[in-house]
């Protein structure tokens, strides 16, 4: 997990970095998901065929959807704030999905959860500092980008019973390479060489932050896993000193702790909600006894 940190923080960084220099936000993305999508072609000569084949193709098209809005917004915020702010407001994700799982999946949010959620909204504030600190398209733009991707995270745990998550990140890239490039043709300038491998760099190191991503959760509980997430935070704000010089100041910090702090409740009350439905589940006379 602390790998996927530092890789995700990494393209951050990146495309922090790009926009910094006036290549545009919908031109990283497209490039992004396609060199993204390169460097997972390996992985269908090696599970051939049946890596592109599922059940539930509309719901692929409502997490594309989803997925470019996240990744739209996302790009375009690190183009107008600095990527350590940007990653700060990112941590209300597990709050909007948590929402989203209520709203959509019919899951029951209990009084704790709520008010987990509503102080990881008082830590936005924190970050947002509306009435002290005009608020920017920036700030707007990534908390849109935190929303869309609450909402990715929900239609996730949907495909996941169907699906293996190397066939829903494979399928996933695959449709966001035309979608993506229909904007990018609109605003498409030349690159660099410079820039064409920072891009390069930036869909690799992409698609190995989701690996590790998946594996760390895949190795123990998502609860412990969500514990390291903050890690995000110091990566991202080392990366935009080194490459920019950026820097946050003590508020974003103390925002970005109590959305945290909120958002690693919610996992482990979740977790120990599953852990007393298995008991009780097993706990349970059969039909048949």
């Amino acid at each position: 997990m602390l790998v996927s940190c530092a890789l995700l923080a990494g393209v951050a960084a990146l495309g922090r970095y790009l926009t910094s220099v006036d290549v545009h936000p919908f031109q990283v993305v497209f490039l992004r998901v396609l060199f993204a999508f390169v460097t997972m072609l390996p992985l269908l000569a090696f599970r051939g065929m049946d890596l592109v084949r599922t059940a539930q193709p509309k719901i692929y098209i409502w997490r594309v959807i989803s997925a470019t809005i996240a990744m739209t917004t996302w790009f375009s915020a690190l183009a107008l704030m600095p990527v350590g702010e940007v990653t700060a407001i990112s941590f209300l994700t597990p709050i909007f999905a948590t929402i989203g799982a209520a709203l959509f999946l019919s899951e029951v949010v209990r009084a704790r959860r709520w008010i987990a959620t509503l102080v990881g909204f008082a830590g936005v504030l924190i970050v947002l500092r509306p009435g002290f600190e005009s608020l920017g398209a920036g700030a707007l733009l990534a908390v849109v980008s935190a929303l869309a991707m609450g909402v990715t995270s929900v239609i996730l745990k949907h495909m996941t019973a169907q699906d293996d998550p190397d066939k829903i990140v494979f399928i996933s890239t695959t449709l966001l390479v035309p979608i993506t490039s229909v904007a990018a043709v609109f605003v498409w300038e030349a690159l660099t060489m410079q820039q064409w491998l920072l891009l390069f760099a930036m869909g690799l190191t992409a698609t190995l932050g989701h690996m590790t991503l998946v594996r760390a959760f895949a190795a123990t509980e998502a609860s412990i896993v969500i514990g390291f997430d903050f890690a995000r935070l110091p990566f991202a704000v080392l990366f935009g000193y080194l490459a920019l010089g950026e820097l946050i100041d003590v508020w974003t910090w103390l925002g970005a702790g109590v959305i945290f702090i909120s958002t690693v409740y919610i996992a482990r009350r979740e977790a120990q909600l599953k852990r007393e439905t298995a008991v009780a589940g097993v706990g349970a006379p059969s039909p048949r006894s």
